[in-house]
Parts: C-alpha cells; structure tokens; sequence
C-alpha cells in the first residue's frame, strides 16, 4: 500500500473509531443532540477542557480561549502576601504572566495589555459569559501553586471575597448544592452528591463551577503540612457548622488518582464529606487498578488530566482532529466529567458534550 492511500485508511478508521465510540457513550439512539446533553444533570456528562489557558503562549487573550467553546478553563494562582493579591501566571509568583486584559466590555476582551491579576481574569471570563448567554456551565479550575497563606492574610475566605466580588452571582456554589429543591438542606456535599442533587446543564447555563486543587510548588514543599485541598475542605465544613457556607465559592477536590475512596487519606474523618470532586491523572485512572464507576455511581465530579497520555498517546497539542474526538469519547466511556488537555486548535472537540459512562 502505498503512503498517501496508507494515511487515507488510517484517517477513515480514526474517524469510524470516533463515530463507534460516540454511539457507545450515547447509546443505542445515536451521538446525542444539544437537547439531550442539556436535560442531563452536570455529573451526567463528560465535556473538553482546557490546561493552562491563561498561558498567553497558547492564547493571545482569555477570551480566545472560551471562545473555542470548551468547558473549563485552568489558572495558575500564586498568593502575593506582600502585596495581598492573587497573581496568575505559571512560574513567577511575584508577578502576572498570563493573557487576562481586565475587559469591562465584549470589544474590550481582545485588546489592551495583558498580565493582570486573578480578579481581572475572573472579569473577562464574566463579560464573555455576558456575551455568550447560552454556554454551557464554564468550570473554572484553580490551581493554587503554593497554596493558601492565611497567616498573611491570604486566606480562603480572601480568595472566596475575590471571587464574589467578581463573579457574583455566576457562581454555582457547595451551598447551592446542598440545597434540597423542596427545601432544607442536605448535611453534607458527599450526602447531596450521592442524592444526585446536580442540576442540569440547561439549568446552569451562563454559570460557573469553581475547583481547587493544591499546587505543584506546595506539594514538594516539605515544610508546608497544611495543603490546599485540607485547607479548604475545613474551611467549608467550619463554614457549614456556622451557618455560613453561601460564602463558600469553590468545591475543593482531591488531588491525584488513587484506587478505592481517594478520601480515606484524610485522617481527620470530618473533612471527607466536603470532597465531592477528583482530579488526577488520566492515564492512571485507565490503568486498569481503578474502578471509576465509583465516581460515576456517587455522582462525583471527576477531572481526568493530560488526556493525550492514556495509551496509545497522541500529540499534546495537534493530534488528528479523529483521534483526540475518540479519546474525549473513551474517556466519557471510563467516567471522566472533565478530560483535560492542550488541545486549544481544536474548537470541535473543545465544544464536545457527551453522556458519561
């Protein structure tokens, strides 16, 4: 067989693969339509998002970003405690290096100059939102890359007022998960998850979903005993038993997939039931030592990262528009709500939505 017929083949068998495994995921019917993923509630589906979008190295504005329709975006948070702001950006943590503008308008999403602080990103990602009243529900995942330093004042609850201020009401926060469509609430996220107390994603159109995960430099901190997921998961649990969690904006996850319940690390028992969302690596939790129907079944959130890397790999950031569709769809198969990657060229699978499991 000669070369060019070689790639035609393979092109077709890719694209066959994708279509096999779509009809898989949504069932006998069919690839599911708009309507269909929109009736399903947030943990019945499994979407594209993107890894380090605010690097300007990948996009020249945020906006750039949302606008290849994915359905999360990642920034890199690091905590000035000298000048008690959240700055954005992949390595400095005095300084911004990232592609937020502080837009106040739509036309203003894509110029002006960039390296802007937290806040400012949390701005242009609310005007394009304002811009765009049908996206789907934007996840917002928040790497805090040295983690929290409330002895400095750079606390959850700053981060929480940051948000607020900015967000407002966009966000779909724990305390609105806890909240029972009749009435009352639910005693704790873990309770209210496993009800199946997610609303759908039509209901959540035009909102966003907040995740914390601890970052690279503090989880090689020796000296750091107190990390992000912990950090905020008490505050969540302190805030509830106050009365208090509408001031919670963020849903901590549990960092790096492990078999079993990833929960039972924590030894302070309390904190368990405040983690309702997971983020770990996607070719470990396909590895074959994971049951992650478990997620599935609890109505969990599950973040798969680096999804290029499940075997066989596929490029990081240009793979055949065939091949990175079919893996989004394998890992809609395997109980993903997120597969995360650097796929930033390609807006049709960005904007896939697919049943999960």
């Amino acid at each position: 067989m000669r070369p060019a017929t070689r790639r035609t083949a393979r092109t077709a068998l890719l694209g066959a693969l994708a279509a096999c495994l779509a009809l898989t995921v949504a069932g006998p019917g069919g690839s599911a339509s708009a309507a269909d993923t929109d009736a399903l509630p947030l943990s019945g589906t499994t979407t594209s998002g993107l890894h380090n979008s605010y690097d300007p190295a990948s996009f020249s504005y945020l906006a750039q970003a949302l606008d290849t329709g994915t359905s999360m975006i990642e920034l890199d948070v690091w905590d000035d405690f000298i000048t008690q702001e959240w700055k954005v950006s992949h390595s400095n943590p005095l300084g911004n290096s990232n592609n937020c503008v502080n837009a106040s308008t739509p036309a203003q999403l894509y110029t002006g100059g960039a390296n802007k602080d937290l806040e400012s990103c949390l701005d242009d990602v609310r005007v394009w939102l304002g811009a765009h009243p049908g996206h789907g529900p934007l996840v917002i995942k928040l790497e805090m890359k040295a983690g929290f330093q409330a002895t400095f004042g750079m606390s959850p609850a700053k981060l929480d007022q940051s948000i607020s201020a900015h967000l407002g009401s966009l966000v779909f926060k724990p305390a609105d998960l806890l909240a029972k469509p009749g009435g009352g609430q639910y005693a704790t996220l873990d309770e209210a998850a496993t009800a199946g107390n997610w609303p759908t994603r039509a209901q959540l159109a035009g909102k966003v979903l907040l995740e914390v995960i601890p970052g690279t430099v503090e989880e090689a901190n020796p000296t750091d005993s107190l990390w992000t997921d912990r950090e905020y998961a008490g505050y969540l649990r302190d805030l509830h038993s106050q009365g208090k969690t509408a001031q919670a904006n963020v849903f901590p996850s549990v960092h790096n997939a492990q078999a079993g319940d990833p929960r039972t690390r924590y030894s302070d028992t309390s904190l368990r039931p405040w983690f309702v969302a997971f983020d770990g690596d996607a070719a470990t939790y396909l590895n074959g030592s994971i049951d992650t129907s478990w997620y599935d079944s609890h109505h969990y959130l599950l973040f798969m990262t680096d999804s290029q890397n499940v075997a066989p790999a596929l490029d990081d950031v240009n793979p055949a528009p065939a091949d990175a569709q079919a893996r989004v769809a394998q890992l809609a198969k395997a109980h993903a709500t997120v597969a995360s990657n650097d796929w930033r060229g390609l807006p049709q699978v960005q904007s896939l939505v697919l049943p999960r499991g």
